[in-house]
């Protein structure tokens, strides 16, 4: 099956909608949010579509004026083509495009129950960070994950200076 990653736009409203709604159990955007995501706020959604427009995942970036950071707003993959890597290949495309918008983090949450999601986290260098108790509706915790998306470059002539002899 072929699978292209293209950006979203109002016309998806419909298609994401469906989506959350197979899923999500709870916490689940309403139109209007998707709408909102799609129309107005400073975010980036791409989907994952298959032969004949089916829809069969999405991640949403949010980037924030003055920030380095990109927060992954929601990452969904539609039940039926989980475990074929399609995850990870959307994840990696968001992440570049988060390289390409000079975003040097990507931090997200995540439940703390979701073993699958915490996996694909983890393999692909997201790194837990902070501990949220009592975070999604149904009262589970979550995981507040952050990878780096700069690499630390060679220190400057002057770091690596002995503090004794700098000027």
């Amino acid at each position: 099956m072929t699978v292209i990653l293209r950006v979203a736009d109002s016309r998806d409203l419909a298609d994401l909608y469906r989506l959350e709604q197979v899923a999500f159990s709870g916490d689940r955007f309403t139109r209007r949010q998707l709408w909102h995501l799609l129309n107005r706020a400073h975010a980036l959604t791409l989907l994952a579509v298959a032969e004949g427009d089916r829809l069969l995942g999405y991640g949403t970036l949010l980037f924030r004026h003055g920030s380095g950071r990109a927060r992954l707003y929601s990452f969904c993959v539609h039940p039926e083509a989980r475990g074929a890597g399609l995850g990870r290949r959307l994840l990696a495309r968001l992440e570049a495009r988060a390289r390409g918008r000079d975003c040097d983090r990507l931090v997200l949450e995540v439940r703390a129950d979701n073993q699958v999601a915490l996996s694909l986290y983890r393999s692909m260098g997201l790194a837990p960070s902070d501990w949220l108790p009592d975070y999604y509706e149904d009262g589970c915790a979550a995981w507040r994950m952050t990878k780096a998306l700069v690499e630390a470059g060679p220190a400057s002539p002057e770091r690596r200076l002995a503090p004794a002899m700098r000027p």
